[in-house]
């Protein structure tokens, strides 16, 4: 490991200070790159996971993806928890938080669209970030990429029904757009690129492909750290604005995420999955897709709203909580003597 994967924490944390302190500095400029952005897709952030995701991409073997289907035990994991326990657990602690624990902290309407706002990140399983954190697990590539891209055709049909019904309310419009667009740019054009760059290298020579693999890493850790200080920055103003209300909503969100990662690690363990399979599809249903949550709180329930004041804390705590994952992770790997 380098430099960078050895100490990622110490450089994500100073990303975040650093994120913060520019943010409130210099507010117009975090504004303006915040203003880029197709369908609530930013598209800076998209570069940054680009670089991300790109290296895992170009591992990408098509010969065994097609061996997946003989395991399906990963993926059965990965869809009963994210699609049967996750959506449901975030509600009930939405609810026992905020109308019980903290109900003498926070007024009732407040209290009901923070709840909204994690709902909604319950019923948005990750899509892009899921390739970095399979990444440094040493996660199967073959079988994230397919983890992916079936919870993605779940979620096309199955979020809208799950978000109104946990909601309360008839009607929930998926933004297409922002669901499409992720894709587009998160999964189908790094996959292709990955591709095409893995048959050039392979054709060259049978080390070219581990060389190039190996002096692109350290730069999906620095996609991630610059990432890592947009989205602070972004929202530099709303962390020393609210921060007594953002600490609020981030404990059931934090609990929620260690809570389903050792379900879905306990699952893994019953079905005795092997690691590179087990790691990633625990952190699947950990991490959330933020830019759909995102969008939908801003269309149901408006821009200032608490909902969209959740999936916001929601961008915040995951990174730093996917880490110590990612860390729990490799502690646990089976040791190779």
């Amino acid at each position: 490991m380098g430099i960078f994967e050895r100490y990622l924490t110490v450089w994500v944390g100073l990303g975040i200070l650093a994120g913060v302190g520019l943010g409130l500095v210099m507010p117009g400029v975090f504004q303006a790159v915040a203003a880029m952005e197709v369908a609530q897709v930013n598209l800076v952030v998209a570069v940054f996971i680009w670089i991300m995701i790109y290296p895992m991409m170009i591992q990408i073997d098509w010969h065994a993806v097609k061996d997946v289907g003989k395991k399906p035990q990963g993926l059965m994991l990965t869809l009963v928890v994210n699609w049967l326990i996750k959506p449901f657990t975030m509600a009930a602690l939405g609810v026992l938080f905020f109308q019980y624990i903290f109900a003498g902290w926070v007024d009732p309407q407040s209290a009901s669209e923070y709840i909204a706002g994690m709902i909604l990140l319950g019923v948005a399983p990750c899509t892009a970030m899921v390739f970095v954190w399979s990444q440094l697990v040493k996660g199967d590539a073959n079988y994230t990429l397919v983890q992916v891209s079936v919870n993605d055709l779940i979620m096309v049909v199955a979020f809208a029904p799950i978000a109104a019904f946990l909601l309360g309310v008839t009607d929930v419009t998926v933004p297409w757009e922002t669901l499409l667009l992720s894709t587009v740019l998160y999964v189908v054009l790094p996959l292709l690129a990955g591709m095409a760059t893995r048959q050039m290298l392979v054709k060259r020579s049978p080390q070219a492909l581990g060389h190039f693999v190996a002096r692109l890493k350290p730069w999906s850790v620095v996609g991630l750290i610059a990432t890592v200080v947009l989205l602070f920055g972004f929202q530099a103003g709303t962390i020393v604005e609210q921060p007594g209300v953002i600490a609020l909503i981030a404990v059931p969100l934090i609990l929620q995420s260690y809570g389903i990662f050792f379900i879905g690690w306990w699952g893994a363990k019953l079905l005795k999955l092997p690691h590179d399979i087990a790691g990633p599809a625990c952190l699947i249903g950990t991490s959330n897709f933020f830019e759909l949550a995102v969008a939908v709180a801003i269309s149901l329930f408006g821009l200032n709203s608490g909902a969209a004041l959740a999936t916001v804390v929601g961008v915040l705590v995951e990174v730093p909580v996917m880490l110590s994952l990612v860390a729990i992770v490799n502690a646990w790997r089976p040791k190779t003597h």
